[in-house]
């Protein structure tokens, strides 16, 4: 009796601290859920400029299915000009959004109408879900996508309780009875071929004990899941046996749960599941190495078919149904979209905006859900371009060319795509963010700019001295520029200066500026490197990353107005509350008609400049950018523009040995070849107030009247320009009386 007592309270304490373990993980985060990283959205708007075929690719790659008529979650149909879409539910980081029923119609490249066929009424805008792009895995090498029971398919629960365990609902966490006929089972087939233990116990199993096969373990499994069904509801048990099973590998990651499940086997979310997939995950329970779909799918397809079968015989499923199901294939997804490690060199960027938005690093693992601005069809275009490109420079080359590039937004200042190197694919050192370099004439702009700032002085018709210049450095070295050619032409427009890239004058424009002035325009255009105010640095001496390049070239673009590249805009936490957001932040850092003025010259770069080649490509399209090329053709650049994004390649070697190229033999064809691979939108840029066209002599930069001959007409800001004193006769150009400014007479 004594030994009994003592029995009966050391059993209860080791029930209780049971209890206590499970209370505590279980009503807690019992799993570490990874980060889960997503794309931007696309957002559509009547007049849009966008193509059916644009938005046909972002539907197929967020795992929407082509039918012959959309009318459930994750369907399109395209006919006749008219694309239809049931545009899937979604969490957006500004709240929910529902499932919603969207046709899509065209004039020309433009949308036309956005129709909410749901609510049968037009709308304005309307946005698809974002691309979820990877996870941030945790060393436990465990990934999930949690889901709750009220968003899987009612089949769902049916078919696993029906198939691993049919008392679920009536037992207390302990199936006797299945437990002997697995144990009878067994005996007569000589092996294992049934299993007795609940869903309760393989929780148990999965979520707190080892795969050690002794008695003392199966007795405490069996005490843990008398306890979790006497504390938790049948509900609460099963939506953690929905996340916790395991359901195969990703390479070295597991996969855990229907929700990962079934963007692995069938790229979409778990809700979206039919009866022959939901069929087949529970198929794979018994054995997910045994039953795995991509390796042997005939055994998945014999025991998928099993599960169908008892869905029939239990009423789940009609006849014609069940027979329509097993001459199904198992149409299985590639798994590619949860690939570990894409993109590594955008990641990078995200880790880093990560490590200082969160406080805390282990929010990492605690479901957390990133937005970030990535576009991944300009970054798949971006990885591609510099692949190609490269593989067709280095055949005459013995040194390894390398590239770098970045692809960001310029209204908004997000960042679209980044490429560290030709294997994009690899994820060590980051050129685009990590490896400094003297960007030459990309900094050119910023001396042009300098000088259109003080518009009295300057315009684009100003000359510019193209002479000889020797000066002397801090060290006490003479310098002497020259330019390409090794010619001088005594004097040139500013705008020619420019657009042929021309040194000489540069420098010699520089120089009267002041390099101090000079060097606080680049930093104005969100360079935060220090910069030594050499005379060099008129021609680009000064080393930056591809990454603060773009942002230079981000500020020029949008017209001045300074916006912080940024790759994360929202992180919401795993029960959908907004956790942090990117503040909007601009300043207009540089006169907007003067940088007008400067994005006028670089337009005219590509189309009488150094960058003509995108003209040729692109005969209707207008795009502006410069060529950067340094000392010795180590380096070669090219940053440029359309509508919409700004574009910073480099090209050279990791060593700093000469490539040869120019920037405009070497960073400006990964540029026109990335173009290629999209549709760009043509640069158009309203007139501030206060522009116009003006009417130059190219040899004095004095203003003359419009339609001389050999006259250059260009933008500029009227009305600073002195009246023009001679006719196109030389003729002094008297002031015209009140009768003739009334009639027009002359």
């Amino acid at each position: 009796m004594r030994l009994f007592i003592v029995g009966t309270v050391l059993m209860a304490a080791y029930v209780l601290y049971l209890d206590a373990q499970i209370k505590h993980s279980f009503t807690g985060n019992k799993w570490e859920v990874p980060a889960q990283i997503y794309a931007r959205p696309l957002v559509l708007q009547t007049s849009q400029e966008i193509t059916p075929k644009e938005i046909i690719d972002e539907l197929e790659l967020l795992g929407y299915r082509k039918v012959s008529r959309a009318d459930s979650s994750g369907e399109y149909s395209y006919r006749n000009g008219v694309l239809t879409v049931q545009r899937r539910a979604f969490q957006f980081p500004d709240g929910a959004e529902p499932l919603r029923h969207v046709r899509i119609t065209w004039d020309d490249r433009r949308i036309k109408a956005l129709t909410d066929l749901s609510a049968d009424r037009g709308i304005g805008e309307i946005r698809l879900e974002p691309w979820l792009v990877t996870r941030l895995v945790s060393s436990r090498r465990e990934d999930r996508m949690l889901v709750s029971l009220d968003t899987v398919p009612e089949m769902l629960p049916k078919a696993l309780t029906l198939v691993e365990d049919q008392d679920f609902y009536d037992h207390h966490g302990l199936a006797p009875l299945s437990i002997l006929r697995a144990l009878m089972a067994n005996i007569a087939a000589g092996r294992t071929v049934q299993g007795g233990s609940t869903l309760t116990q393989q929780l148990v199993k999965n979520l707190y004990l080892t795969r050690e096969q002794s008695l003392v373990r199966k007795a405490k499994e069996a005490v843990m899941a008398i306890i979790i069904d006497a504390r938790y509801s049948k509900s609460e048990i099963l939506q953690a046996y929905l996340n916790e099973v395991f359901l195969g590998q990703n390479g070295k990651m597991a996969v855990h749960g229907f929700g990962l499940a079934s963007y692995f086997y069938f790229d979409r979310p778990a809700n979206e599941l039919n009866t022959p997939e939901i069929a087949t995950l529970v198929a794979m329970i018994k054995g997910p190495s045994y039953y795995n779909p991509k390796r042997y799918p005939e055994r998945v397809k014999e025991r998928r078919d099993l599960v169908l079968r008892i869905l029939f015989d239990e009423n789940e499923i009609s006849r014609q149904q069940y027979e329509q199901y097993i001459n199904q294939p198992l149409q299985l997804a590639s798994g590619a979209s949860l690939a570990s490690g894409k993109h590594p060199a955008f990641m990078s960027q995200v880790r880093r905006e990560l490590s200082d938005i969160l406080a805390d690093p282990t929010l990492q693992d605690s479901g957390l859900k990133v937005f970030t601005t990535l576009d991944i069809h300009a970054q798949r275009r971006a990885e591609r371009a510099v692949k190609q490109t490269l593989s067709g420079l280095q055949q005459d080359r013995k040194a390894e060319l390398q590239a770098a590039m970045v692809v960001t937004d310029i209204s908004s200042g997000e960042v679209r795509a980044i490429v560290g190197g030709k294997d994009a694919e690899y994820a060590g050192f980051n050129r685009a963010l990590e490896a400094r370099r003297q960007i030459g004439s990309l900094v050119k702009p910023a001396v042009y700019l300098t000088a259109l700032e003080d518009p009295t002085q300057f315009n684009l018709a100003t000359p510019i001295k193209d002479e000889p210049i020797t000066l002397k450095s801090r060290e006490g070295k003479m310098w002497s520029p020259q330019n390409i050619d090794k010619e001088f032409r005594g004097q040139v427009p500013l705008i020619e200066a420019l657009t042929r890239s021309l040194n000489v004058p540069t420098v010699n424009l520089g120089m009267a500026l002041g390099l101090e002035n000079v060097a606080n325009t680049i930093e104005r255009l969100g360079v935060t490197s220090p910069i030594q105010t050499v005379p060099s640095l008129t021609l680009g001496a000064v080393s930056l990353t591809p990454f603060e390049t773009n942002q230079m070239y981000q500020t020029l673009s949008n017209n001045g107005r300074y916006i912080p590249l940024h790759t994360v805009t929202d992180v919401v936490t795993s029960k959908n509350e907004l956790l942090w957001k990117k503040a909007e932040f601009f300043a207009q850092r540089t006169d907007e008609a003067a940088t007008y003025l400067l994005n006028y010259a670089l337009y005219k770069v590509t189309t009488e400049g150094t960058a003509t080649r995108i003209t040729r490509q692109f005969p209707r399209v207008n795009m502006a950018g410069k060529t950067g090329t340094t000392d010795d053709y180590r380096d070669s650049w090219f940053s440029g523009f359309d509508r919409n994004n700004v574009i910073t390649v480099w090209v050279g070697n990791d060593d700093n040995k000469p490539v040869n190229l120019t920037g405009a033999g070497g960073a400006l064809p990964v540029f026109v070849n990335y173009q290629q691979l999209q549709e760009p939108k043509s640069l158009s840029r309203r007139f501030p107030n206060g522009l116009g066209i003006a009417h130059f002599d190219p040899e004095t930069g004095a203003v003359v009247v419009a339609g001389c001959p050999g006259s250059m007409s260009v933008p500029a800001i009227l009305d600073v320009l002195p009246p023009a004193e001679q006719d196109c006769e030389g003729k002094p150009v008297k002031d015209k009386s009140w009768w003739e400014k009334l009639f027009g007479a002359r």
